[in-house]
């Protein structure tokens, strides 16, 4: 089922596209999206088709991608390293949550929340700092390629601290809320 017509005006303007432009990307006439804009004609399925698929194809290609607002740099810890290296991590590069390898693969994460949850519970801070990173980490990090839209990223950021992104199955960077701010 296709969108109301009047969708075409509204996904045209935000994309600042000329009617003609529109036009010769779908394989219409110019008269044909101004009479459809102003609702003087009902045209055939196949031709409204086609101009709605080009504005949904221009929509994807203009939007933002992970590629461009990711962070290069992803500080890690490896999962037999000690919980007082993460920690130091974290107060180094004020970060409040690290992705934790084994090797070049993403295996689980760290927050300050988690840490603050043993040192609340009552354990020992030694022994705290003494743990390995594999045996206080949480899940890992959700993983997406470099031409994921923001949109997808929002939407895992509202559950997930960070999202990692991969290039041909290796991680190339991270993404935080604070990266999401970073393209205001």
């Amino acid at each position: 089922m296709l969108p109301p017509l009047e969708e075409i005006a509204n996904k045209r303007r935000l994309l600042g596209l000329k009617q003609t432009e529109l036009a010769k990307s779908a394989g219409v006439s110019q008269s044909l999206i101004a009479k459809l804009e102003s609702g003087k004609i009902d045209s055939s399925y196949t031709k409204v088709k086609a101009i709605f698929d080009t504005l949904e194809h221009l929509e994807v290609k203009t939007k933002i991608q992970a590629g461009k607002v990711l962070h290069e740099e992803v500080i890690s810890i490896q999962k037999n390293e000690p919980v007082s290296k993460v920690v130091q991590l974290m107060k180094s590069y004020g970060y409040s949550q690290i992705p934790v390898f084994d090797g070049k693969r993403p295996v689980g994460n760290i927050s300050e929340k988690t840490i603050i949850h043993l040192i609340l519970g009552g354990r020992d801070l030694t022994k705290i700092s003494a743990l390995s990173a594999k045996d206080i980490m949480e899940e890992t990090f959700p993983q997406v390629g470099e031409d994921a839209p923001v949109s997808l990223i929002s939407s895992l950021l509202q559950v997930y601290s960070a999202v990692l992104v991969s290039k041909k199955g290796m991680v190339v960077g991270i993404i935080t809320k604070a990266d999401l701010l970073r393209m205001l």
